[in-house]
């Protein structure tokens, strides 16, 4: 699969922006097509999945309902109408000594992607992969390895060898994939933190990815009340079990009488269990993490020392303390007065993302097509050489 995937990178890379794009629209008619297919392969792996016992959390990831796989489809089509970053000049530069120098975008060449639970997420890179001259390798969850097949079978009528699909679930095949060097470039795990560590440890090429997603709202003493609770309710219960939900509250000690009885009714309205204490849980769950803070860069410091870097929030209506706690909290998304569930690649309108991570080379944050590509140093002259 993998010197297939290499082949096809090599053309995939050659087309121009117009054929990349019909290929994507091609790949969205294809789905459409296979809809009924698709869905009753997702009703076997969500039946498969409740008898098993898996979550309620992975289930929801799991299930493909009507409304979410239309989300899926016209998100393909959202990436054939992005800005191509394929043979973009990111500067140019004429040197003394004659030659000119162009630093221009290309792509990676293979991607690797290995998901849980998500098939949408098959389709979303994909697409990405392509519109960036990408070939792409995915290998999903045994959970949804019905839901996948039938959704590769669509996808690769369109693409061909530039989308490969590891049908097998054996766990030695992801390993296989992530030491590939030389075929591989790039591996982007999306799942859980059991997954991407060991995709970590034994990857010898590299891994963009964020562990877990420990995401914080902290509610300042100057914070307007209502809007720290709204805020605080979409990123706790819009979605649970995402990596953009909140995870942990954190109240400035001053407002704790006041809010923390709201707080706690709100809790008990919605189904939220609280927990006191510091530890980083991801519960990808309608439980929550609650501490209280002496002062306002005691939060900071409490955010930092807590967080998984993922995407943090300060709800204070003193513009001061903002602009040092987005300088200061060192996490791939900072947000003041606004919902840590922003944190998406088509809220930041990227179209589909690939994945979101918290490393600080290469990416950081939601990643799009733009981070889909490296770059090389196009030097051009007249017979020219250097003299020194």
């Amino acid at each position: 699969m993998a010197l297939k995937a290499r082949r096809a990178a090599s053309e995939t890379a050659k087309l121009g922006t117009e054929e990349r794009n019909a290929m994507l629209l091609g790949i969205a008619d294809a789905l459409e097509a296979a809809h009924g297919e698709i869905s009753a392969a997702n009703a076997v792996d969500v039946a498969a999945a409740k008898e098993a016992g898996i979550s309620a959390a992975m289930i929801d990831r799991l299930t493909l309902d009507g409304k979410r796989f239309a989300a899926m489809v016209d998100g393909v089509r959202k990436v054939a109408t992005l800005k191509d970053p394929v043979g973009e000049t990111i500067w140019e530069r004429k040197r003394p000594s004659g030659i000119t120098i162009r630093k221009v975008r290309v792509p990676f060449g293979v991607v690797a992607v290995v998901f849980e639970s998500r098939p949408n997420v098959f389709v979303d890179t994909a697409a990405l992969c392509l519109k960036t001259g990408n070939a792409i390798i995915l290998r999903g969850g045994k959970e949804a390895i019905k839901t996948n097949s039938a959704l590769a079978r669509a996808v690769r009528s369109v693409a061909g060898d530039a989308v490969q699909f590891v049908e097998t679930t054996d766990h030695a095949a992801v390993t296989e994939l992530v030491r590939a060097t030389g075929l591989v470039d790039v591996a982007i795990p999306r799942g859980g933190e059991r997954l991407i560590r060991a995709m970590c440890e034994a990857a010898l090429v590299p891994v963009l990815k964020h562990y877990k997603g420990v995401c914080h709202i902290y509610v300042d003493d100057k914070a307007d009340l209502a809007m720290a609770l709204s805020i605080l309710d979409n990123a706790k219960t819009q979605r649970p079990g995402v990596c953009n939900a909140a995870e942990c509250l954190v109240v400035h000690e001053k407002l704790a009488p006041v809010f923390m009885p709201m707080v706690k009714a709100w809790a008990a309205d919605k189904g939220v269990t609280l927990h006191e204490g510091e530890e980083g849980t991801e519960y990808l769950s309608l439980d929550l993490n609650v501490a209280t803070v002496s002062d306002f860069r005691a939060a900071i410091d409490f955010v930092n020392r807590n967080s998984s870097h993922h995407s943090d929030c300060i709800v204070t209506s003193d513009a001061g303390r903002a602009k040092e706690f987005l300088r200061d909290v060192d996490s791939a998304c900072v947000y003041h007065n606004a919902s840590t569930r922003f944190t998406d690649g088509a809220e930041f309108a990227m179209g589909a993302e690939i994945g979101i991570s918290t490393d600080k080379l290469h990416a950081r944050g939601p990643m799009g097509a733009e981070e889909l590509t490296t770059y090389k140093y196009v030097v051009t002259g007249d017979g020219t050489i250097r003299k020194q």
